[in-house]
């Protein structure tokens, strides 16, 4: 992999998402771009704060706009600062339009796009999963890791495998990216009905590529329901791991590493998610 973007709110900086950014950065050695979006339509204050009878107040709006861009500036520097002190290749991009847009324009020339679980770019607190996490899922052109609320070291791989190509695809991706997390524990968890037998979809085939990528991996093969199993086996899992997931969209071919999936992993078990689709 040669190049790593991690998206930023300015404003409201994630802490969680440099870190991790950073920390794959260096794992891997490639160059890693702070994305910070500052989208100009976007400010910490709200337009009522602002008004006066007879219309808005000039004084008070260039008090605010200069408090933004200081808090922005601030972030920026305090990212490259982190960068340098871990010794990585890095740089700044400072995309001004919106930031949904600039962000997906970005990513058609990256190879990995972390961005925090819970980012807004509003005013307001959302549940996970946000509106714009959403969308970025929707229409983004490379992979995705999503960081969590708090940062921990990863020290296991949890890969999602239904026997559908978009899951496989996304092992593919993740092993392509960061190979130097293909050396820790792995383990292949895979959901189906109650009246099919345990073995792997196409058992032969995923254990000879796994094989090739994760010698060692632990596979467990759940009954019931996908969204409900895979939940509750994540949720025994001990330390912090890395989830390995394919296809994010509803129309997609797979019949269950869906929206719902993604969804509900972001919003009850707090791990680092890897989401590739392939389109």
């Amino acid at each position: 992999m040669n190049k790593i973007i991690a998206a930023f709110d300015g404003l409201k900086f994630s802490e969680s998402t440099s870190k991790y950014a950073i920390e794959l950065a260096r794992q891997n050695n490639t160059h890693l771009v702070g994305v910070f979006l500052d989208d100009m339509t976007y400010t910490s204050y709200k337009i009522y704060e602002l008004l006066k009878t007879e219309g808005v107040a000039e004084d008070k709006l260039k008090i605010l706009d200069d408090k933004d861009q200081q808090t922005r500036k601030k972030a920026a520097l305090h990212f490259d600062n982190s960068c340098r002190k871990a010794g990585i290749e890095h740089s700044i991009h400072h995309d001004r339009h919106i930031a949904l847009r600039e962000l997906m324009h970005e990513s058609i020339y990256a190879d990995l796009l972390v961005i925090d679980a819970k980012e807004t770019f509003t005013h307001y607190n959302q549940k996970l999963p946000t509106r714009f996490v959403r969308e970025v899922l929707g229409n983004v052109q490379c992979p995705v890791f999503l960081a969590p609320p708090r940062h921990r070291p990863i020290d296991k791989i949890i890969l999602l495998y239904d026997g559908e190509p978009n899951s496989v695809y996304a092992v593919k991706m993740f092993c392509y990216l960061l190979p130097t997390l293909t050396a820790l524990p792995a383990e292949v968890i895979s959901v189906k009905e109650m009246s099919k037998d345990l073995h792997l979809p196409d058992n032969e085939l995923m254990k000879e590529f796994m094989k090739r990528h994760f010698p060692q991996a632990k596979y467990t093969v759940l009954k019931g329901i996908a969204e409900e199993e895979i939940v509750n086996r994540i949720k025994e899992q001990k330390g912090n791991a890395l989830i390995v997931l394919g296809a994010y969209r509803r129309s997609e071919v797979s019949r269950w590493f869906r929206a719902s999936m993604a969804d509900r992993l972001m919003k009850e078990v707090k791990m680092p998610l890897f989401i590739a689709h392939n389109k």
